[in-house]
């Protein structure tokens, strides 16, 4: 399966480069189901991940002046704040059995995995529905939206400290709903934003399990490949179109990973 695994990965990098998000809900399944890893470790595996190819694909973006870094500094700090908090203090207190109900044992892996499938679920129809995000070519923003962009940043933050998610698909629409920035500006602004959450969630927990760093830093090059993949061809591909059609699998994932951790685990 590791051979899949390996294909997939690029599949990490090109969704990050195309679209600015869906990295993370690729990379989970890929660790756990297709390398075999186990559900804990792989939100850490997955932070490193995401966040190595996303400072990858900021480059780019930033070379182009598509990156606006005072967002990113508001976004990013209360997202920073959340996640240390989170895989700190809050990710050791789950205990490794949460309950029993007959013969079905909710695990910690299996309440973590659930978790981020109703993460994946609610990601999968903001990327189907329809949207005006590319109508948007005007920046804009005012106290309360920077109060409310602080506030989501800290959502995502609790998210990707708690289940290894990087949250793009919650940071675009924040930043051009909210903040009004163009698409192609809030997609590298977002790939700034998930590469420090990312690695600072990484780097704060990585004392508290044992790194195969040989395994993480070769899945890690291949989304890299993936991601400049991914950047080429936004320059020749709407992205917006193909969202949602990486929406519908990204729905077919999560709906399969509730059902295969509940109804195959009893």
């Amino acid at each position: 399966m590791e051979i899949f695994g390996y294909i997939a990965s690029v599949l990490i990098g090109v969704s990050l480069g195309l679209v600015g998000s869906g990295g993370s809900i690729l990379t989970i399944p890929v660790l756990v189901y297709l390398f075999g890893i186990d559900a804990f470790i792989a939100t850490e595996y997955s932070l490193f991940i995401v966040g190595i190819s996303s400072v990858a694909g900021s480059v780019s973006y930033l070379k182009k002046g598509l990156v606006d870094l005072k967002t990113a500094l508001v976004f990013g700090i209360p997202s920073i704040i959340s996640i240390f908090l989170t895989r700190s203090y809050l990710l050791p207190l789950i205990p490794i059995e949460v309950f029993r109900i007959g013969n079905f044992i909710l695990t910690k892996d299996i309440f973590l995995l659930l978790i981020f499938a109703v993460l994946m679920i609610i990601a999968s129809f903001k990327m189907i529905q329809k949207s005006s995000l590319s109508t948007i070519e005007v920046a804009h923003s005012h106290k309360n939206s920077i109060f409310k962009a602080a506030g989501e940043g800290s959502a995502v933050g609790i998210l990707t400290g708690l289940v290894g998610a990087g949250g793009g698909f919650m940071i675009i629409p924040t930043l051009v709903n909210l903040l009004k920035i163009p698409m192609k500006v809030a997609i590298g602004t977002s790939l700034v934003i998930v590469s420090l959450n990312s690695l600072i969630g990484f780097f704060s927990a990585m004392n508290h399990s044992e790194i195969d760093w040989s395994l993480l830093i070769s899945i890690s090059v291949i989304a890299i490949i993936g991601i400049i993949i991914g950047s080429y061809l936004s320059k020749k591909i709407d992205g917006k179109k193909l969202k949602p059609a990486f929406g519908w699998f990204v729905l077919i994932m999560g709906i399969y990973i509730i059902i295969k951790e509940i109804f195959f685990k009893i």
